[in-house]
Parts: C-alpha cells; structure tokens; sequence
C-alpha cells in the first residue's frame, strides 16, 4: 500500500512541484494539500497521513504553530518542515514544536526525498 504525504504550503507552485516530486515515488501518494496552517491541520485530521510536508512561514497559522498542534493531535506522524533559510535556531525551535526534520528549500530536492524515505521508513 502507498504511502501517504500530505503537503501544506501556501504557495500553489511550490505544492505543485512537492506533489510532482513526491509522487516521483510509486510507494507514495500525495493525499491532500493545505493551503495555508490552519487548512493543513483540518485536512490532517480528516486524510491521516503517513507523512506531513509543511511550510514554516504561512498566513493565518504559520508552520511552527501548525506543528505543535499536528504534535498534539498525531504524535506519530512525522513532519518536515521546509524554509526558505535555515539556521539552528529555528531548526530548535521545530524541534520543540515536534518537527522531524526541517529541509532548506535551497537545498537539493534529492534531500528532501531522502528524509522523506528515511522517515517514512520507521512510520
């Protein structure tokens, strides 16, 4: 059975090129995108997925605070929070707030997969 990745991002191109990357996988699916924090967290709730891809800077809730709450809700359920920039304070304080890993958009997306699989892996 396929896994399944959820990606919140409030970036309709940057989901769509996640989803195309994800997808690259034939064990994995993407289940559902949010649009936004607070749209992630509903749709999570409803999909169950094996696996959350989320943005860290968002309107209405961003990453972190969406973290915390997915944490509370599916603390099972890894998360890979993806920034722009990132430095080891915010890779601390994901960490706090229940995050996996965290991946640098400027990064190979190579990278991305690898944790992904890493994490669906143990999942």
């Amino acid at each position: 059975m396929a896994k399944r990745i959820m990606v919140i991002d409030d970036n309709p191109a940057i989901r769509k090129i996640l989803r195309n990357i994800l997808e690259f996988d034939r064990d994995w699916i993407v289940c559902g995108e949010g649009v936004d924090g607070r749209d992630g967290v509903e749709k999570a709730k409803a999909l169950s997925p094996d696996l959350i891809v989320l943005d860290v800077s968002m309107p209405v809730m961003n990453g972190l605070e969406a973290a915390r709450i997915l944490h509370q809700i599916m603390p099972d359920v890894p998360v890979i929070l993806c920034s722009l920039h990132t430095d080891r304070m915010l890779e601390m304080e994901a960490k706090g707030a229940g995050v996996t890993a965290v991946f640098s958009k400027a990064e190979n997306m190579q990278t991305l997969i690898s944790k992904a699989r890493e994490l669906l892996k143990t999942a």
